[in-house]
């Protein structure tokens, strides 16, 4: 304020003493000279209102730039302003970049998040969102989530406003064939405003089905022998038997005991499969040995099915050797042999070989001439107690787990089972390992 309160009095000073000066030292207080005073404070004024508007038109362009406006009030407010403004701009680029952050993090979120204001209208979502509701983004912007997302049952919980549950509706690429299925929550939060989050449980949904399918097929596995037991023991109790007859009975409730503990035993093997980490890969089982394990076993449940042994050709090249478990690996291996005989006419072969590929990696491999499997059961074979015909199964022992716990060894040791069938040909189901899990010397071959 003094430079201001100075310039003005030597602008008023100048023109006076000049004026009073070339007026050859006359009345100082001359009109000449009043009038030289009076000009100079009108000099200093338009000046000052010049600087004035200057910062007025650079506050209302809201220009960045620097502008020259000297010492004085008006460059000390200038200075003062642009310090505040500089402030202001760093904190609005930081609050942008954090913006920016956190819409990158909602962004990668494997949920779906969606905006809302205060009239329901979509202020941003991410991609995840855009996939469940098929949201776009250049279309959807500021529309009414209600118009866009049509479910009767999301429009019934949008309108009861209970926001204290979710919500489960089909998703936007749900269809009969490949169901998709969203859990969709609505937070309010600020003035008015809504977050929605909306997360993909498909698979959650097809586990606890698959869970309710388990205990249910396990259930009745379990409650149909033991029905069948309760029977005869009932009737052994009640009626007095021929020896004949009560040892008939007996074998019956035998072989409905033995049914009941394969199925055990099956349930037990998927459990320590899905629980345990996977094989060894420094242990070296040999496939002579699993082969002639198998040969036994095959002979054993041939007689015991059928009274009879089926034709079962047993091949392999060279001494092959196997990294990893040797329980699991014969148990997927006469997995597929038992289904052979159980599903093959007792005239038809049944072939058994490893063979060797050209990348180092070896495949086992049971081909059958029975029925055959009809196309659209293939791909659910190896589901738990999934079954083409049930009766037979039942008949013949099956447990219906036979298949999944292959599919479960095949992939602890890093291969992968496939399925080949033709009604009315027969079928060929095949474990192939990789070359890491195979080592192979000199050729061997086995027959049984």
């Amino acid at each position: 304020m003094l430079w201001r309160a100075f310039t003005f009095l030597l602008c008023q000073a100048l023109p006076a003493l000049a004026v009073w000066f070339l007026g050859g030292a006359g009345d100082y207080l001359s009109v000449e000279v009043m009038v030289a005073a009076l000009a100079g404070s009108y000099i200093w004024l338009s000046i000052d209102a010049l600087r004035g508007m200057r910062l007025l038109r650079w506050l209302r362009s809201g220009d960045t730039s620097d502008i020259a406006l000297g010492r004085g009030l008006w460059g000390e407010v200038f200075d003062r302003i642009r310090k505040l403004v500089r402030t202001r701009d760093r904190a609005l680029t930081e609050s942008g970049q954090r913006l920016q952050e956190f819409l990158s993090a909602l962004q990668a979120s494997p949920n779906g998040v969606v905006l809302l204001d205060g009239q329901g209208r979509i202020e941003w979502f991410n991609q995840t969102a855009s996939l469940h509701f098929g949201l776009d983004a250049k279309r959807d912007v500021m529309q009414h989530l209600g118009n866009l997302v049509r479910d009767p049952g999301f429009a019934g919980y949008i309108a009861a406003k209970d926001f204290q549950r979710d919500v489960v509706m089909p998703g936007r690429s749900s269809t009969n064939s490949k169901p998709v299925k969203l859990s969709v929550h609505l937070h309010p939060y600020g003035e008015g405003r809504s977050l929605l989050l909306s997360r993909d449980i498909t698979a959650l949904e097809q586990a606890e089905a698959m869970r309710r399918d388990f205990v249910a097929n396990v259930s009745h596995e379990i409650r149909t022998p033991l029905t069948v037991l309760a029977g005869f023991v009932e009737t052994l109790q009640s009626l007095q038997l021929e020896e004949d007859e009560r040892n008939r009975y007996l074998g019956l409730m035998e072989l409905q005991a033995q049914r009941m503990q394969t199925l055990v035993s099956d349930l037990l093997t998927l459990s320590r499969l899905e629980g345990s980490p996977p094989p060894p890969s420094a242990e070296w089982v040999s496939v002579h040995a699993l082969m002639a394990q198998c040969a036994q076993d095959a002979h054993d449940l041939s007689n015991a099915l059928w009274r009879r042994t089926h034709e079962v050709h047993f091949e392999m090249e060279g001494a092959i050797e196997i990294a990893g478990s040797s329980l699991e690996l014969h148990s997927a291996m006469f997995n597929l042999i038992g289904n052979a005989i159980r599903y093959s006419p007792q005239d038809k072969p049944i072939s058994v070989r490893w063979t060797l590929q050209k990348d180092g990696g070896a495949v086992f491999s049971v081909a059958d001439q029975g029925q055959g499997i009809a196309p659209e059961h293939i791909p659910r074979l190896t589901e738990r107690f999934y079954r083409v015909d049930r009766s037979r199964s039942r008949e013949t022992g099956g447990t219906g787990l036979g298949l999944a716990i292959v599919k479960h060894v095949a992939q602890r040791h890093g291969g992968e089972l496939s399925i080949e069938s033709t009604p009315g040909k027969g079928s060929r189901f095949a474990i192939a390992l990789p070359a890491n899990r195979v080592r192979f010397g000199s050729g061997v071959s086995a027959s049984a």
